[in-house]
C-alpha cells in the first residue's frame, strides 16, 4: 500500500528519537581482564555474571551493599570489573575491582577480597575462586585489529587465543583467525560500508511502482556463515507469519526482488571464536514513483 510522505517522515523522526535515547544507555563498556603467562589482557567474557544468574543466594540488586549501577559510569553498568587468572591449567577469579581501579587493586587487594567473600563465601580459597561453573571458550585478542564490535561490549578481533574450558579446567589452547580474506569475495572488514555495496547492486533493479506495492522500507539482510545473502526481512514485521493477506503481496515482491538481485554476491567469511557466523545488515531504501531508488541508510 502506497504510504504518504508525511507518514514516512513521522516514522523516521520517531526512529531518530528512539535511537538518541538508546545511545545514552548503550555506552561502550569496560572489559574484564585475564592474567595469562604474566600478561594482563582485556577479555569480553562475563563469567561472574553467569555465576550470579545461577546461584540465588546472591542479592543482585544490592551486590557489595550497593546497587549495581549506583555511582557507576555509563561505561561500567555492572559497577565492577573482574580479573581472571589461568594457573596450573585451571581458571580462577583473582579479583573483583571497582570500575577502572586495576592499578589500585594490584597494590591493595583487601577491598577485592571482601567483595569476593560476599558473593562466593566458602568458594573463596587462598584469595581466589575456582570457576568450576564455566564450560566453554574463553577468548582474548592477539592483535588490535577489530573484525566486529557491537558498540557496547562484545568485540571480535581478527586474531585471538582461545582457551577451551571444561568445568573450570583448560582442556585445549589454540590461536585462531576470525576473518577469512578471499580474493574472489567482497571485502567485509570492519567499517566497510556493506549497506552501500548492497545498494549499488539494488540500483540496477527496475522497480515496480503501483498503489498497492511500495518497497520503500527498512530491511535486515542476512549474510550467512558462508558469506552469501540468505534471507531478507522487512524490519517493520517482527514475525513474517503475522503479515496479513493484503500486505503479503508487497512483502513477497519486495523481499524476493531484492534477494534475486543480491544472491550472486559473495563476501569474506567472519568468525567468532573461530566459528563462522551470520550477520544481519541494516538497509533502508526509498523508491520514487519513477522507479529511482535512493539509499536512506544512516
Amino acid at each position: 500500500m502506497q504510504r504518504s510522505i508525511q507518514t514516512k517522515v513521522r516514522c523516521i523522526a520517531l526512529v531518530i528519537l528512539m535511537h538518541s535515547s538508546l545511545s545514552i544507555l548503550a555506552s561502550p563498556q569496560l572489559p574484564d581482564y585475564i592474567i595469562y603467562k604474566n600478561d594482563t589482557i582485556a577479555t569480553y567474557n562475563l563469567l561472574v555474571e553467569q555465576y550470579l544468574q545461577k546461584y540465588e543466594h546472591v542479592d543482585r540488586e544490592q551486590l557489595f551493599g550497593l546497587s549495581f549501577r549506583d555511582g557507576g559510569s555509563f561505561n561500567c553498568w555492572r559497577g565492577y570489573q573482574a580479573i581472571y587468572k589461568i594457573e596450573n591449567d585451571s581458571l580462577f577469579l583473582a579479583d573483583i575491582i571497582d570500575c577502572g581501579s586495576l592499578r589500585k587493586t594490584l597494590l591493595d587487594k583487601s577491598t577485592s577480597i571482601k567483595k569476593m567473600q560476599a558473593i562466593f563465601r566458602d568458594r573463596l580459597t587462598n584469595g581466589k575462586v575456582f570457576i568450576s561453573w564455566f564450560s566453554g571458550d574463553l577468548n582474548f585478542p592477539l592483535t588490535n585489529k577489530i573484525v566486529r564490535w557491537d558498540g557496547v561490549f562484545s568485540t571480535i578481533y581478527e586474531k585471538e587465543k582461545i582457551l577451551h574450558i571444561s568445568n573450570g579446567n583448560v582442556s585445549n589452547i589454540e590461536n585462531i583467525n576470525n576473518y577469512v580474506d578471499d580474493p574472489k569475495a567482497i571485502n567485509r572488514e570492519y567499517k566497510v560500508k556493506i549497506p552501500d555495496i548492497l545498494f549499488e547492486k539494488l540500483k540496477r533493479i527496475k522497480w515496480k511502482a503501483s498503489d498497492d506495492c511500495d518497497c520503500s522500507e527498512k530491511y535486515l539482510i542476512t549474510i550467512d556463515e558462508y558469506g552469501k545473502i540468505s534471507k531478507i526481512n522487512m524490519l517493520r514485521y517482527e514475525l513474517e507469519e503475522k503479515i496479513d493477506r493484503q500486505e503479503r503481496k508487497e512483502y513477497d515482491y519486495c523481499t524476493s526482488t531484492m534477494l534475486k538481485a543480491l544472491k550472486s554476491l559473495r563476501f569474506d567469511i567472519i568468525k567468532n571464536k573461530g566459528k563462522p557466523i551470520s550477520e544481519d545488515v541494516y538497509l533502508e531504501i526509498w523508491i520514487e514513483e519513477s522507479g529511482e531508488i535512493k539509499n536512506w541508510t544512516n
